[in-house]
């Protein structure tokens, strides 16, 4: 490809409302991801999900409760230059992930990439800012609570609408609970049912636009906690894609 197309394709893929495979599979073959990262792909299928939530170039993407930063990392390199992503924790997932975070973001390597530690209530997002709302495996701990844990389903809900864009896209991934449990396998196996996630999300001011089973293993019975040596990274897992109204 000489200078000039190559410059062509640059501009092209840096422009809002323009996207390409090209996009996520640059993104997936640079050469500065970490390797843990690469090792995930395999059972994350980003370039699938990622395609299906409509992450495209010049986009503004928040990954809510995104722990160490796996698809913010993805995700930065496909919105490009001109969009922006949000990696979000608030203190207890901080904890869970150490310095995972640090290690993402340090040198600026992603320099389109916004470190956001806040609590549910306090992330202080302009409203109507948004194009993308993420949350991977994170949805089921909106229902979790602990003595340091409690999130009340109302405001949060309330407070992720209110930073999405009219049409923007919510993108869920969760482990899957045994059909009709509801949320109650949350506590004990940090699994949801995923027809209690598609009621719940569409009741609070959403719509459902589409599913993808690309994550689906019915090897999984759904009797074990996520985090059990013999299921962890294993898991049976839903993936919905809602619009806000």
């Amino acid at each position: 490809m000489n200078l000039l197309l190559r410059l062509v394709v640059a501009i092209a893929l840096s422009l809002p409302g323009i996207t390409s495979a090209d996009a996520f599979d640059d993104a997936l073959r640079n050469a500065l991801r970490p390797q843990t990262d690469i090792d995930r792909d395999a059972r994350s299928r980003p370039k699938e999900v990622l395609g299906f939530f409509g992450v495209k170039p010049g986009m503004t993407v928040v990954d809510l409760f995104g722990g160490g930063g796996y698809y913010t990392e993805i995700i930065s390199r496909v919105v490009g230059p001109r969009g922006k992503v949000y990696l979000h924790n608030n203190a207890e997932y901080l904890n869970f992930v150490g310095k995972d975070v640090e290690q993402r973001l340090e040198g600026s390597r992603l320099p389109n990439v916004v470190r956001l530690d806040a609590e549910i209530g306090e992330l202080g997002m302009e409203d109507a800012s948004v194009d993308l709302v993420i949350m991977i495996m994170t949805y089921h701990d909106v229902y979790y609570t602990t003595d340091a844990w409690s999130i009340d389903p109302i405001s949060f809900f309330g407070e992720v609408r209110a930073m999405m864009k009219p049409g923007a896209v919510l993108g869920i991934v969760d482990h899957a609970a045994a059909p009709g449990t509801g949320n109650h396998a949350v506590q004990a196996m940090h699994r949801i049912d995923e027809k209690f996630a598609i009621e719940d999300i569409t009741s609070r001011g959403f719509e459902l636009v589409g599913s993808l089973d690309v994550l689906h293993d019915p090897a999984d019975d759904h009797t074990l906690n996520v985090f059990e040596p013999a299921i962890r990274g294993k898991t049976d897992q839903f993936v919905l894609k809602f619009v806000k109204k």
